[in-house]
């Protein structure tokens, strides 16, 4: 399916599904003149990529199929069909994956691999259509669906009993205040993302793989900031908006797409916020940690291990990546209730010949960056009753690490003994060095051990590559304890580490890669 050529892709800070053993989704070197920079280049030199001169026409189901060989290549992504013959030598991961597409519908599978890909953007000149709507006619015989609904009252019953959450509202003279009752237990880090861009309101509470969305056009003109408050035992999140004119509204406001919808985050699609650069920090020679504030309108409360996109316009396309939120250092101090959800930090790679880290590199301060999601696979729940965490991490596979080990060590009682294995090229690129060695003096329940695959002379650690002896002296299973191994790192790493682990009897249970 589509990608985006660099040396990080997929960024090892996102979340994808693992392939099975034995189907490595590994990229294809691609031939000199065929980088992402010379597919932009192409597709602005005025080359009609479609075959059609300019003509978009609408495409059965029928008409789709015929088009299935390597030299008339269309495939569909939600609707819209695309001629993507001339992209088969610029895709990195081969003419094979790419064919896989060829004459489908290929939606569920573009979103099994990357769907965080900006592919409209990506393939806008090669545009041949949309699919033709089939007619759905409703049974004989059945009554109509039952009215939606649209704005719940302050007394509105309770839904059955499910899980799903619900909302309620109330007003004051000058403000506005929305209660999700979540009915889960929120853990610290917080699960809500609230953004107010005008006159519309988004608020979405991710819930372990499930996201709850209200959106709204409101009903009356409120000032420029919000404010979230949470309770972490009973579950309620209560938004607070502030009325620009004091006067009673009659509902919240109109309701928008998917508004009052609980469904897999990912069917939510990307929600981006303008945010703006405010500082660049030095982690190591060729690792940034990027400060980022959020408008006053938006907070944004990013789970553990979930990821976020920055996107960003280069050479006048839109290109878009995923990472890994961190903290600002590896064990922070308790934030001001101002600071939390106001900010995010990026620990980022800068790669010379990279796509868009160049561009992130050079960007001055107060710059702004657009932040979508957050999204991922990451829940919780896996680390229910878990008593020994261990993490294995290459490079900067090491950033969704940082935040499961605070949570280990300051929320998570259960867990006796967290233990990293980091692995690098040479001592220089190892992550918060320092931080992690502080942590280990301070703290019991913490080991890391460093290996590096080019050490120097002077190197009295371990050295060499992932292996299943390394892995069977780090990975124990003491009697009487539930262990979790998290995964992260280059692709090649993670599907390697991950057929180790299971060899050492670890259960698919047991494993969560993070996918890089």
């Amino acid at each position: 399916m589509l990608n985006v050529p660099s040396q990080s892709f997929p960024a090892v800070g996102s979340q994808q599904r693992i392939a099975p053993a034995g189907q490595s989704r590994n990229k294809v070197v691609l031939k000199p003149g065929h980088s992402l920079l010379d597919w932009i280049r192409l597709t602005k030199s005025g080359r009609d990529l479609t075959g059609l001169r300019g003509r978009l026409i609408e495409v059965t189901e029928d008409e789709l199929k015929k088009h299935n060989t390597r030299n008339d290549c269309w495939t569909c992504i939600r609707g819209v069909v695309y001629n993507v013959s001339a992209y088969m030598d610029f895709h990195p991961g081969g003419e094979a994956e790419l064919m896989r597409a060829a004459g489908i519908d290929s939606t569920d599978l573009f979103d099994q691999v990357h769907r965080w890909v900006n592919y409209e953007s990506m393939l806008k000149e090669c545009v041949v259509g949309k699919m033709a709507t089939k007619p759905n006619p409703a049974p004989q015989g059945l009554p109509p669906p039952p009215p939606s609904r649209l704005e719940p009252s302050t007394a509105a019953a309770p839904i059955s009993k499910d899980h799903r959450p619900r909302y309620d509202w109330f007003q004051t003279d000058a403000t506005v205040n929305i209660v999700v009752y979540t009915k889960r237990k929120i853990p610290s880090s917080g699960c809500a993302v609230v953004d107010l861009q005008g006159d519309t309101l988004r608020v979405e509470m991710l819930l372990g793989k499930m996201s709850y969305l209200l959106h709204w056009r409101l009903s009356s003109e409120v000032q420029g900031h919000v404010d979230v408050q949470k309770a972490n035992l009973d579950g309620n999140v209560q938004v607070c908006l502030h009325k620009s004119v004091k006067d009673k509204w009659t509902r919240v406001g109109q309701p928008l797409e998917l508004h009052d919808s609980f469904i897999q985050s990912k069917d939510h699609g990307l929600f981006y916020r303008e945010c703006v650069l405010v500082s660049k920090t030095e982690v190591t020679h060729d690792t940034q940690i990027f400060r980022l504030q959020l408008p006053p309108c938006s907070r944004l409360h990013v789970p553990v291990g979930r990821h976020v996109y920055l996107k960003a316009s280069v050479q006048g396309a839109d290109v878009v990546k995923p990472y890994t939120p961190v903290d600002h250092t590896l064990m922070p101090p308790a934030q001001s209730s101002v600071e939390i959800g106001s900010y995010i930090h990026l620990m980022i790679k800068i790669y010379p010949d990279g796509v868009l880290t160049p561009h992130l590199a050079n960007l001055p301060i107060g710059a702004p960056l657009s932040v979508g999601g957050p999204q991922g696979s990451f829940s919780l729940r896996v680390l229910r009753d878990v008593t020994h965490l261990y993490l294995l991490a290459a490079g900067t596979g090491f950033t969704p690490m940082t935040r499961l080990v605070h949570l280990a060590l300051q929320d998570l009682t259960s867990i006796r003994k967290t233990k990293l294995i980091f692995f690098n090229r040479q001592e220089r690129d190892i992550l918060w060095r320092s931080e992690l060695d502080e942590l280990c003096m301070k703290e019991e329940r913490f080991e890391v051990e460093y290996v590096l695959s080019e050490p120097a002379d002077s190197w009295t650690g371990t050295t060499g590559r992932i292996d299943s002896h390394m892995l069977q002296n780090f990975l124990e299973k003491p009697e009487n304890s539930k262990c979790l191994v998290c995964v992260c790192g280059p692709t090649a790493f993670t599907e390697l580490a991950v057929q180790y682990v299971r060899q050492l009897d670890f259960s698919e249970e047991e494993i969560h890669a993070f996918q890089g």
